[in-house]
């Protein structure tokens, strides 16, 4: 039963899944570090069919992808509670993405700029004034390792969505103002 139910929940329209991307702020790298699974919430930009992902050069993340590149990458929303008398019925209304893919280092400097005004378009819109020269990307550093900030791309090998859709009738309301 269970299968046929997460059957029905699979998202095959590519546009609803390119808008959902584009819009979700936060995202799960899945990594494979020797034997054991390592994951880190991220910002990142969806552009051009590519996720894009950004971080010092250093540390954990980057050695982990270096060694393995295979990544998963993960995208949710939960969009709140939908009730039904029966308590095994209740269920959770959400919309998720994954992403399988290899991780690469951006070495292309147009490439690197793109993808970071892209970000800065989406995190902080009209917050910048200009665009983002390519020298500011080519000198930037980071303010925690020190060493260049690297980009990274993900070309999905494969991808898969599920939702389960907003029941209007059926959400929980608490009660409580936010």
């Amino acid at each position: 039963m269970d299968g046929v139910r997460y059957k029905m929940r699979e998202v095959l329209d590519k546009s609803k899944m390119e808008t959902f991307l584009q819009q979700a702020r936060i995202g799960h790298l899945g990594m494979v570090d020797g034997h054991l699974p390592y994951v880190v919430p991220l910002n990142f930009v969806w552009t051009n069919g590519k996720l894009y992902f950004h971080g010092a050069s250093g540390g954990r993340r980057n050695q982990v992808m270096d060694a393995n590149p295979e990544v998963c990458f993960t995208v949710c929303e939960e969009y709140g509670t939908i009730t039904d008398p029966v308590p095994a019925k209740t269920d959770t209304a959400y919309m998720s993405v994954m992403i399988f893919g290899k991780a690469q280092p951006i070495v292309d400097l147009d490439e690197a700029t793109h993808m970071l005004q892209e970000m800065m378009n989406k995190y902080v819109p009209g917050y910048f004034n200009r665009p983002l020269p390519k020298q500011h990307v080519d000198k930037y550093r980071s303010a925690v390792f020190g060493g260049p900030v690297q980009v990274y791309r993900i070309d999905p090998q494969h991808i898969t969505a599920k939702e389960n859709p907003i029941e209007e009738e059926k959400m929980f309301n608490s009660g409580k103002t936010v």
